[in-house]
């Protein structure tokens, strides 16, 4: 009995969602506390901080996103 490969389906994609993230979201998306992510940032190692109020900012996910993304393709 010989198995056959089903074909391959793809899916168009879904459009991203574009949101401000808060330090505690990018914090557990990346796995690293607040002063790693202000050292790397004063590095220019990671996407900077948008001020979105007077005491208030936040990242953009899709930059967080293609961070990560960059990191793990790095891994292998």
């Amino acid at each position: 009995m010989q198995l056959q490969a089903s074909p391959t389906v793809t899916t168009p994609k879904q459009p991203v969602e574009r949101y401000i993230m808060r330090r505690d979201e990018v914090e557990r998306r990346t796995g690293f506390k607040r002063a790693h992510i202000y050292n790397l940032m004063k590095e220019g190692k990671f996407p900077k901080a948008k001020r979105i109020g007077m005491r208030a900012v936040g990242w953009d996910s899709l930059e967080i996103d293609q961070w990560v993304a960059e990191r793990l393709a790095q891994l292998g």
